[in-house]
């Protein structure tokens, strides 16, 4: 595991690195260890290469990713979190670049990976529009960056998710910071809950851009 400058504490409640080990620290798996089923129906017919998954959060993604035959880079700033991650691609026999480092300080090698994911990363608006443009930023030619977040109508019409609206985002959102890239789809996109006592829906604004390939002469 690499672990890059130690992200400092956040002054937001909620926000800091030491708040994400404690809620990772609360259960064997906060989610499943399943991948997210919007994310791999998107990306699922995809050549495997080279995939940098920001904000990782257990792994479950990124070890479904390495299953399927793609160099994995994970990048969370919670060590964790990442340790978890560890431990299912060692059960699952894979392995998985894990990076411990903050998202909005890591810098990714430009144009270097054939996918990038960035999937349930609520910050403020500012911040989150940087974690787009590097995200954006490492996308190699012909290759695809695919965001999945909680939108903002989330909040009044949809079930979970934070309730904090300045961390809620929509596809325009995303796509007005996708600089350089090509947007296949950008549109607001339905996720049904299962409960104890039945099931609800949840709105997510999902995104999915890509680089067009150097012209060859």
């Amino acid at each position: 595991m690499t672990e890059h400058r130690r992200p400092s504490s956040s002054v937001r409640p909620g926000f800091a690195r030491e708040d994400w080990n404690a809620r990772y620290a609360q259960k064997e798996l906060l989610w499943t260890a399943e991948p997210n089923r919007l994310f791999a129906a998107e990306v699922g017919g995809l050549e495997p290469g080279r995939a940098l998954d920001l904000a990782c959060g257990e792994g479950r993604n990124a070890v479904w990713l390495a299953e399927r035959g793609w160099a994995v880079t994970a990048v969370d700033f919670s060590d964790v979190a990442l340790g978890k991650g560890a431990r299912l691609a060692e059960s699952r026999g894979v392995e998985v670049d894990w990076v411990v480092a903050d998202v909005l300080e890591y810098e990714p090698e430009p144009a270097a990976f054939d996918l990038v994911v960035l999937l349930y990363l609520q910050l403020p608006h500012e911040e989150l529009v940087r974690a787009f443009r590097h995200a954006a930023g490492a996308v190699a030619p012909g290759g695809t960056l695919f965001v999945l977040g909680h939108d903002t109508t989330n909040l009044v019409d949809g079930y979970g998710g934070p309730k904090d609206a300045s961390v809620l985002f929509t596809p325009e959102d995303v796509t007005a910071a996708l600089e350089g890239l090509v947007v296949e789809r950008a549109e607001k996109v339905e996720r049904t809950v299962v409960l104890d006592d039945g099931e609800a829906t949840a709105i997510d604004a999902l995104v999915r851009a890509t680089r067009h390939r150097a012209a060859t002469v």
